[in-house]
């Protein structure tokens, strides 16, 4: 399992009086749990295989963080589809949104921006 780009994890702490402020981004981090037990089980016993940098699976966490649990799905779908045995491979990272907002923790998580 290769690590998560530097741009998927960061620093932030989530907060319990963020939680009201945390309801919106449930599912965006359920997907990224999902995602992180994949990485952690299945995603080892293929090693490090993929064509990609980075991985698709670490392709998938980050597209989920920055664009939701929806459109990053997506996006991750149409990169697994590109990934063959004839594809060229090569570095392909996430577009960063444009307006994306949050904060990100060590594990990946996404969590609400603190106004302090």
């Amino acid at each position: 399992m290769s690590v998560l780009p530097a741009s998927a994890t960061g620093s932030a702490r989530f907060r319990v009086s963020d939680a009201m402020r945390a309801i919106p981004l449930l599912p965006r981090d359920a997907g990224i749990l999902l995602l992180l037990g994949y990485r952690a089980t299945i995603s080892k016993l293929y090693g490090d295989v993929c064509r990609y940098y980075p991985s698709c699976s670490a392709y998938a966490v980050t597209a989920v963080q920055q664009h939701g649990l929806v459109r990053g799905s997506w996006m991750a779908l149409v990169r697994i589809a590109r990934c063959h045995p004839w594809a060229a491979g090569g570095e392909d990272d996430v577009r960063p949104h444009e307006n994306f907002r949050y904060d990100l923790t060590p594990r990946g998580f996404v969590v609400p921006r603190r106004k302090d």
